[in-house]
């Protein structure tokens, strides 16, 4: 009596090979690019970070082991940097995404040219941040700039000048930040909103359900899963931030808005520091590690209760 192959078999199935093999060919256009772009450059930093590579084209490159690492940990400036790029960073992704909520849900209910608010919404999104970070200049400008010409007609003083003010300079500059990061947050949380059953919504409502308790139990379950995700990655971005803030203040007034990415960009291209400024970089890579490592293990946990 001859054996039935199932589908329980060890052997592989035919063309399982063959399939894995073009599923790899289609895949490596787009992975090429990663490998090249991201992944090279950084292995070439993290063992950059273990040389004392400066810049001079004469001079020659040593291998020098943790000492960088080393010097970093005594390095109060930088330190110092780290302190506001993790201010910087709470400051503008939780008021950015509380403020995109409210207009996530405001614009998802059903109103009047509700077509033309969402356009108007994601202006700041289509603007490069050079360009934000060069009319909110003009905003902050202490003569002619818009905020100071409104304090003075309201009788509110003659103003100041934001952005150098020691005290003003960082609050200024997470404005900014909050205004030019919150419409991708709004999008994100209105498409979860929308992917919302509304029967839910009738249901929770038939039962006696006000607007805050509808919100917590049917709202917010549907769409914290978009919620955790958009806001790792906004507090990933905003650590990271470089461009808006360079603009702006250039890190000053007297570092009260250097934020860490700023700090290795002086270190590397001013005074010429590649090996230090590496080190820098490999801090910065594994705090941003271990905060999609949390998120991960929080996403996998949570979806475990789930089940």
């Amino acid at each position: 009596m001859k054996k039935q192959s199932g589908a329980g078999g060890a052997g592989p199935r035919p063309g399982t090979a063959a399939r894995d093999r073009a599923a790899w060919f289609l895949v490596l256009p787009a992975l090429l690019p990663i490998l090249v772009l991201s992944v090279g450059p950084l292995l070439y930093g993290i063992a950059l970070a273990f040389t004392d590579a400066q810049s001079g084209r004469t001079r020659s490159t040593q291998w020098i082991g943790t000492l960088n690492f080393q010097d970093l940990l005594h390095d109060t400036l930088f330190w110092d940097s780290f302190r506001i790029g993790l201010i910087w960073a709470f400051g503008v992704t939780v008021p950015q995404f509380l403020l995109a909520l409210g207009l996530a849900l405001l614009l998802n209910q059903k109103l009047r040219l509700r077509w033309l608010a969402r356009a108007l919404a994601i202006i700041p999104w289509a603007m490069p941040e050079v360009v934000v970070g060069i009319m909110w200049r003009l905003v902050y400008n202490p003569d002619a700039g818009i905020l100071n010409e409104t304090l003075r007609d309201l009788g509110l003083g003659d103003g100041r000048d934001w952005l150098t003010g020691l005290a003003t300079a960082l609050p200024a500059v997470i404005l900014v930040g909050i205004w030019a990061g919150m419409p991708q947050t709004t999008v994100a949380l209105l498409a979860g909103l929308q992917n919302t059953p509304h029967e839910l919504h009738e249901a929770a409502a038939l039962d006696g359900a006000g607007a805050w308790r509808r919100f917590r139990t049917v709202t917010w379950p549907a769409i914290k899963p978009i919620a955790l995700a958009i806001t790792a990655l906004n507090f990933i971005w905003n650590f990271n931030s470089f461009a808006l803030v360079y603009v702006l203040t250039s890190g000053g007034p007297g570092g009260r808005t250097r934020l860490p990415m700023l700090f290795a960009y002086e270190e590397a291209f001013r005074y010429g520091q590649f090996g230090y400024a590496a080190a820098m970089g490999c801090v910065m890579v594994a705090v941003i590690s271990v905060i999609l490592a949390c998120y991960l293990v929080g996403r996998i946990s949570g979806g475990g209760e789930q089940r």
